[in-house]
């Protein structure tokens, strides 16, 4: 997908260790201390939500479908984040769900469970390394990122959402073109997720080349792009005109994604990180830290800064 930035600053690695990306998830919201559901503030290292969740279903004796969460954390990473529980009228103490893969935080009851994109907000501490060209070039590296943090970055849907080289996008079509996905989410979410996702960066990178990408439309209240699913599309005009063009090859998508049940939503293109801060931690290193919405992607950001790469697999 393209730029907003004609030219970034070289190479950089990331992700050389888990500690290397930390995010911290917010809730925005205080457990109201009574209910059927049992939050869990869990910190994970080198491991991925699904797994923890398993290991919290089997630790309190419950069904896995009875454990949930806001959303997806990287696994090769330092993260914190929700999980609820539901245990109604079952204590459970925290040393009942002690286990080496996880630390528990804190425990609290809800009259509610957790569910996907309920969090307000990640926070981000990220280290870069490897970065040859900061030395040489961090005055300009300086008013890059002070632009990234006034005026924001296009909000893609980051390279974890397909999957490992485009896997996910490669099954969605698989799964298209024999029409299994039709009024059937279940086992196949990930992938209408990645279609659906696909899609939208699509738009946006359109609009990126257009010029157009940060300016509202006609009626359109914030630069926005359609995740796509059942109903009327809220763009109207030449909005409407440019994201059909753009999506007219792509109908057997659109289609599926109808027919699965998705409902119609749009998203904003335009990604502005909060509480921004960077520094030098040494002659290549650049440590940055900043809050995203939930559901927007650290890579998105650092993607205008430099190319990324990480270290082979064997030397991890």
């Amino acid at each position: 997908m393209p730029r907003l930035f004609p030219a970034i600053f070289g190479r950089a690695q990331y992700r050389s260790q888990p500690e290397d990306f930390q995010v911290d998830e917010i809730l925005g919201f205080e457990p109201s201390g009574e209910g059927e559901h049992l939050f869990v503030h869990v910190r994970k290292r080198d491991q991925n939500t699904q797994w923890v969740a398993g290991l919290l279903a089997e630790l309190a004796g419950i069904k896995r479908n009875d454990v949930s969460y806001c959303g997806m954390k990287d696994r090769f990473a330092v993260t914190t984040q929700w999980f609820s529980l539901y245990l109604p009228g079952k204590e459970i103490l925290p040393e009942q769900l002690v286990h080496r893969d996880f630390e528990i935080l804190s425990m609290a009851r809800n009259n509610k469970k957790l569910r996907r994109g309920m969090h307000q907000a990640n926070t981000f501490k990220l280290v870069l390394r490897e970065f040859a060209s900061l030395d040489e070039q961090f005055a300009a590296i300086d008013t890059r990122l002070n632009s990234i943090a006034s005026n924001g970055v296009p909000n893609y849907f980051g390279e974890q959402r397909f999957g490992h080289d485009c896997g996910n996008l490669h099954q969605a079509q698989d799964l298209i073109e024999r029409d299994q996905l039709k009024g059937n989410r279940r086992g196949t979410g990930i992938y209408l997720s990645a279609a659906r996702s696909w899609l939208f960066n699509l738009v946006l990178a359109e609009r990126l080349q257009q010029n157009n990408w940060s300016q509202c439309f006609e009626h359109e209240p914030e630069p926005c792009g359609p995740l796509w699913g059942r109903g009327r599309s809220a763009a109207g005009g030449d909005l409407e005109t440019l994201e059909q063009a753009v999506l007219a090859p792509w109908q057997p998508w659109c289609y599926a994604l109808e027919h699965a049940g998705l409902k119609q939503e749009r998203r904003a293109l335009v990604l502005t990180p909060q509480n921004m801060h960077w520094q030098r931690l040494a002659v290549d290193q650049l440590e940055l830290s900043f809050d995203l919405s939930g559901g927007c992607f650290a890579t998105a950001v650092l993607r205008e800064i430099a190319e990324l790469f990480r270290p082979p697999i064997e030397s991890l």
